[in-house]
């Protein structure tokens, strides 16, 4: 059977947690936190809204039962298109969300985005905590491809932390 893996990245940010929980929970800006090559697209979306928020949002926000189907090239130049579908399972104002993959090219993958307040250096701001908890398709086959699937989270991340930095400027 193939082993569960953890990935974790962590970002602080000195804007205010409202708007950076907004930011990540509004699924229209997924694609632009993909790198581009993988020409990410939402391909369908079945919204749920949360509960009312505790702050005045004007941006669209995804709650617990949203459903969508994105799709992104696994790698450069790829001629293949790969689909992947999730459904937010968690979702708890200005604290965090989760999705899991209902379809996709993992075994399994959990995907848990936290926010909190944090000051550093006598500045307000917003920790920012990604937690993946995936399982490689192909069994002990699939654990073999493990370190380059962590190279591609690590990487995807740091562009990840650079497009968040640009957008929310």
């Amino acid at each position: 059977m193939a082993a569960m893996h953890t990935f974790h990245s962590r970002q602080w940010l000195a804007l205010p947690t409202e708007l950076v929980f907004a930011f990540f929970a509004n699924p229209a800006n997924l694609p632009l936190l993909m790198p581009d090559w993988q020409q990410a697209r939402i391909e369908e979306a079945s919204i749920v809204a949360p509960p009312i928020s505790p702050h005045a949002i004007s941006t669209p926000v995804a709650g617990a039962g949203t459903r969508l189907t994105l799709s992104f090239r696994p790698f450069p130049f790829s001629p293949v298109r790969l689909q992947w579908q999730a459904e937010i399972d968690s979702f708890v104002w200005n604290s965090h969300f989760s999705d899991k993959q209902l379809r996709g090219p993992f075994d399994y993958w959990h995907h848990t985005h936290k926010v909190t307040h944090e000051t550093r250096n006598s500045e307000d701001g917003t920790l920012l905590e990604d937690e993946i908890q995936y399982r490689l398709p192909f069994g002990r086959f699939g654990n073999l491809a493990s370190p380059l699937i962590a190279m591609q989270l690590r990487q995807t991340f740091d562009y990840r932390h650079r497009r968040t930095l640009e957008l929310l400027a």
